[in-house]
């Protein structure tokens, strides 16, 4: 089943997903059999979620702070995510600020399976305002960091 209006069984991944087409990213129901992260794939600029196989629902947020940091000039164009280390780096402010924006505890997106064990260390970081990739996400006018008024994790714009 594929399509872009097609509404999700688990509450968490709905509102997700309510979210991320809501700042103007698409996201469509799809097969997805390879991939990085279990059930996600990005396919000609949409995010591609199979329910079915979907592990880890915070990883919506993730692979969707990658497609909102590619430069907007390329992200219709992709198929998977990049591999520049700046926006692999600032997604994860990104998806720490977003969990936050939707009242989540910032663990449905650090989950213990993820980021090399490094979870709970991110997620300190990110309370704290001054975790990795945060200076990328200054720097391209979405954020005004720890000292902005309103400071990290609040967003000035969610795509770049």
């Amino acid at each position: 089943m594929t399509g872009a209006d097609s509404r999700f069984a688990d509450p968490i991944t709905e509102r997700l997903v309510a979210f991320i087409r809501g700042i103007g990213l698409p996201v469509e129901r799809g097969d997805v059999v390879e991939s990085l992260l279990p059930g996600l794939a990005v396919r000609h600029g949409a995010l591609i979620v199979d329910e079915a196989r979907l592990a880890y629902p915070g990883d919506l947020l993730h692979e969707a702070g990658h497609l909102a940091l590619t430069d907007p000039g390329r992200r219709a164009t992709l198929d998977g995510v990049g591999d520049d280390p700046g926006e692999e780096m600032a997604a994860l402010p990104w998806s720490y600020a977003a969990a936050r924006y939707l009242g989540l505890d910032p663990s449905v997106v650090f989950h213990a399976h993820g980021y090399r064990r490094g979870s709970a260390n991110l997620i300190e970081a990110f309370d704290d305002g001054r975790g990795p990739g945060i200076p990328l996400l200054q720097w391209w006018g979405m954020t005004l960091g720890p000292k902005g008024d309103p400071p990290f994790p609040h967003m000035l714009r969610w795509l770049r």
